[in-house]
């Protein structure tokens, strides 16, 4: 694979998580074998992920090797799209995006737009793939997948909100269905699949599928401004849901999509009736905070922390939707669910896209019981196991 990478004109993208296990920048590595990338492409934040949510991203160089930087998130959809006069300067483009295990979290698109881009363009891809930090075995998936009609950059495809695959496995099931050809590298580092494939993944090898990041044998790498943490990011699959309302998720604090709350929210009410919906793993504890920017940004805010107290057991999609449903009820005249244009769409509130369907944000309208809605708007499709079986397979990841 390296001598293949010395002899190619290669592009990268990646992100600042994009390390090995010593925290070197995949730039570094390659340069250190001997490859020079002539272009790095980088996701939404940016490659040197800097910049906020749906903040517009401009290109540069990188500071490691002056080579040049694309941005691939910028004010329309088409940006999301490598552009063919790029890859026209390239033989392979070699993809390592960390993930967080969530349909909302974009860069698994990302891989997904740049690998149809390069298949056009006769661009081969090699995709390093990297574990999911909130687990991969079955028992931990959460939300339906999206209904006709709700698809989005915050979920290309149909996939749950929490899916227990990796970015690589995605890519592979999707690109496979579409007609890309896809090779992997197995555990004696031997290729399977053509040796001309379209896309070949590198997977992480020693993963076990049920392992969270805090069982890793390196630190948690921050994948985007406001995911500081392994803890963030087994919130986020729920914590994410917040940005389809008025409530602030926490942004501009050191703790954000943990802290949720808004200037008229009374926080202990809101922990005692989360706590009365049953659902397991977490303690609302009720705080005040003050945003430093986005969603009431310099005001003080009632509101919860989500702590964790048993992964295993939580469920972050219920949670957040019942937290949703109860901070509603408290103040529906000052609770909002947000209708602006929410990652290039301007027709569909943000709640419908981030959950797959109206459900949820109209059972909250009509008064449904919050804990009973959060349950049943949890529920996996039961295909899923089956689909998720067909990802692992077409790269030969364990099951378990």
């Amino acid at each position: 694979m390296l001598d293949r990478l010395k002899a190619a004109r290669v592009g990268v993208l990646a992100h600042p998580a994009s390390v090995d296990r010593r925290l070197i920048h995949i730039a570094e590595v390659l340069a250190a074998h001997g490859v020079r990338p002539r272009i790095f492409f980088g996701p939404e934040h940016g490659y040197g992920g800097e910049a906020q949510d749906m903040d517009v991203v401009s290109g540069g160089v990188d500071p490691r090797t002056g080579a040049r930087v694309v941005s691939l998130y910028g004010d329309r959809f088409e940006d999301l799209t490598p552009r063919q006069a790029d890859l026209a300067e390239i033989d392979v483009l070699l993809v390592d995006l960390a993930d967080v295990g969530c349909r909302h979290y974009t860069f698994v698109w990302t891989a997904l737009l740049a690998v149809r881009a390069a298949q056009r363009a006769g661009v081969a891809v090699i995709l390093l793939d990297r574990p999911n930090p909130i687990g991969g075995t079955v028992d931990t998936v959460e939300g339906a997948i999206q209904e006709k009609g709700f698809l989005s950059f915050v979920g290309l495809e149909p996939v749950p909100i929490r899916h227990a695959l990796t970015v690589g496995e995605i890519v592979a099931l999707f690109g496979r269905r579409e007609g890309v050809s896809v090779a992997h590298i197995n555990a004696d580092d031997a290729l399977v699949g053509p040796t001309d494939a379209a896309l070949t993944v590198v997977p992480s090898l020693g993963w076990k599928r049920g392992a969270l990041a805090d069982a890793w044998d390196r630190p948690f790498v921050m994948t985007s401004p406001n995911m500081p943490s392994a803890e963030t990011a087994l919130v986020y699959p729920g914590g994410c849901l917040i940005e389809g309302t008025n409530l602030s998720e926490g942004r501009g604090t050191t703790r954000p999509f943990e802290l949720v709350g808004a200037p008229w929210v009374d926080g202990r009410a809101l922990s005692a009736d989360l706590l009365a919906t049953g659902l397991p793993g977490f303690v609302a504890r009720p705080l005040t905070f003050c945003p430093t920017t986005r969603k009431h940004a310099g005001q003080i805010c009632g509101g919860v922390q989500i702590h964790v107290t048993d992964p295993g057991a939580f469920r972050p999609v219920a949670t957040y939707v019942a937290l949703i449903a109860l901070a509603r009820r408290q103040n529906p005249e000052r609770f909002q669910f947000r209708t602006e244009r929410y990652e290039y769409v301007d027709d569909i509130p943000a709640l419908d896209l981030l959950m797959g369907s109206a459900r949820a944000r109209q059972g909250m309208e009509a008064g449904e019981d919050p804990g009973g809605l959060a349950r049943e708007i949890s529920r996996v499709d039961p295909a899923w196991t089956e689909i998720m079986h067909e990802a692992q397979a077409a790269l030969g990841s364990a099951t378990t």
